[in-house]
């Protein structure tokens, strides 16, 4: 198993394609799920060191993911994307770190490719 290993959840696949090439030329393992149910059982296939979440998604949006990953006891970093408001992401980050994850790094898209290789290349 790679021992950088990415789980993207998005509910725009052209999205998690871009960030799973961006992120397998930086030598990650990639998984992109559509929604919360996939992300979770991909979750435990898996075992990410790395997780990019979409904030608004249907049936079960960032914030309930966030609470769930906080209940698998979650430690590795975690970035936060939305192409809403720039609030809910910073909203969602505030919840997770007061939670207790603690590496959350927030995103607006569109999102510049240098800023999304910057940031995986940190996770």
């Amino acid at each position: 198993m790679s021992e950088k290993r990415l789980l993207v959840v998005d509910d725009e696949p052209e999205f998690g394609e871009l960030v799973s090439k961006v992120a397998s030329d930086l030598g990650y393992q990639v998984r992109v799920v559509t929604d919360g149910r996939a992300f979770q059982q991909a979750y435990f296939e898996l075992h990410p060191t790395l997780i990019v979440m979409d904030m608004v998604m249907p049936e079960m949006d960032g914030n309930e993911l966030v609470l769930w990953l906080v209940e698998q006891n979650y430690e590795a970093s975690l970035i936060i994307i939305t192409g809403y408001s720039p609030d809910y992401a910073k909203d969602a980050r505030l919840l997770a770190e007061f939670k207790g994850l603690r590496s959350v790094i927030t995103l607006t898209k569109p999102i510049r490719l240098a800023k999304l290789r910057e940031v995986l290349g940190e996770g």
